[in-house]
């Protein structure tokens, strides 16, 4: 977690503090794109390994997101404030805000939107038909869906015979994803099975969870007083009982209704937001400069932190998933793991905003590339909370396949970039 910590620092410490190269900062060539959607693809692995390690100890999703999202938006202003004012040109960052933009201001907040409710809607969906179906189902909607948008909103500057190749490189790492995952829980049952240990329902853990949070407490068991070595049945038992979302034997059908309408959601929010930076439907007045990405992120995040709040608000005395009913005076007093929950929101907005960046310079299709988040946070997952341990050797092979195929799938989507010129 201290290596999370430290290059997440770094990160933002190198987008912040370098002035002489904000003065000139424009990502326009392929070299900067590629670099700054590596950039991207790191932060954005890495912050959900963050929200994760605070559910699996506990803490409720709602109390999570609030702090997420308070962290998030400042990620923007700071872009905003920093390369919006010093790297953006004519008109910088203050001009915009009063130019006649309205119809690039609105495709940027509806980006944001379609973004939080997707993201939300991931989260709990999982809860309900399991990690595998949710991103199998969401990453190829957003691939698919996603990246054909945008490679003919940017007028086809990306090399299609290099794009759609990646695409199916990435369908099927999602494919062997899904794979992983199921055979992973196939070993944890057996795991179970051959140990004696019975698995607690989702009635049982569902009733012995607290349901009274006004005591500022996240909600979370106290940890046992001996902690079981990860990949056994012992740690599995615990892991479950200690969660704060319990996925132990979920409905399916409402969930696969939240996965289908999370995927288009998470479709949209990148042709939306390519839409008001290009303005490719002519929806500006005439002459009216195009909002500059890091204007359109501003409004962008604007619209995430609404809805973000406005919904985690409402989940907390309406909660989902089985997690146990709060309230602001509750979350106001849980400050227990929220360094991570504003380390996460900071990622996530960089991540973003480096996101975007890389996709105006060489074409929000091949920038689609940051989709492979998995990859990084696989890597997150087994470093930091021990997944696929003492499994079987199917799932280590399986395991090897997915990652080489996310590889091989960032490559070919990066080596797809073009260059969109100058207006």
């Amino acid at each position: 977690m201290d290596r999370a910590v430290a290059c997440a620092t770094s990160s933002c410490l190198l987008l912040i503090t370098c002035h002489k190269v904000l003065e000139m900062f424009v990502v326009e060539d392929k070299a900067g794109a590629i670099a700054v959607m590596l950039a991207s693809l790191l932060l954005l692995g890495t912050w959900p390994a963050l929200l994760t390690l605070l559910e699996r100890r506990g803490r409720l999703p709602q109390h999570t997101y609030l702090d997420y999202s308070l962290t998030n938006f400042l990620a923007a202003v700071l872009i905003a404030l920093t390369f919006g004012q010093l790297g953006a040109g004519e008109p910088d960052f203050f001009a915009q805000l009063s130019q006649d933009n309205w119809p690039s201001v609105m495709f940027a907040m509806a980006g944001g939107v379609v973004l939080s409710v997707g993201n939300l809607s991931t989260q709990y969906a999982w809860a309900y038909v399991g990690l595998s179906v949710t991103e199998v189902i969401s990453c190829s909607m957003v691939v698919v869906i996603g990246t054909t948008l945008n490679y003919f909103l940017d007028n086809r500057i990306n090399r299609a015979e290099i794009l759609f190749p990646g695409v199916a490189c990435f369908l099927i790492a999602v494919i062997l994803g899904s794979a992983v995952h199921a055979s992973n829980a196939a070993d944890n049952k057996e795991k179970l099975r051959a140990s004696g240990i019975e698995e607690p329902s989702k009635e049982v853990l569902d009733k012995d969870a607290p349901k009274d949070l006004e005591d500022g407490s996240s909600g979370a068991k106290h940890a046992p007083s001996s902690k079981a070595e990860a990949g056994t049945a012992e740690y599995l038992i615990q892991l479950e009982e200690r969660r704060s979302i319990k996925v132990s034997r979920s409905s399916t059908f409402f969930g696969l209704g939240i996965v289908f309408f999370s995927g288009v959601c998470l479709s949209l929010f990148s042709p939306a937001f390519n839409l008001a930076t290009n303005d490719q439907w002519h929806a500006l007045p005439g002459g009216v400069p195009h909002l500059a990405v890091y204007t359109a992120f501003f409004y962008f995040s604007i619209s995430c932190f609404i809805i973000n709040v406005g919904l985690n608000i409402l989940f907390l005395y309406r909660p989902m998933a089985g997690a146990p009913e709060s309230s602001l005076r509750a979350y106001l007093s849980d400050w227990k793991g929220r360094q991570w929950a504003l380390l996460a929101g900071l990622l996530g907005g960089f991540g973003n905003g480096l996101q975007f960046m890389g996709g105006q310079a060489a074409g929000y299709a091949a920038a689609d590339a940051v989709q492979a988040l998995p990859l990084v946070s696989t890597f997150w997952g087994v470093l930091l909370f021990g997944e696929y341990r003492k499994s079987s050797r199917r799932t280590y092979i399986l395991l090897g396949l997915m990652l080489f195929m996310f590889v091989a799938a960032v490559a070919v989507l990066m080596a797809s970039s073009g260059h969109r010129g100058n207006k």
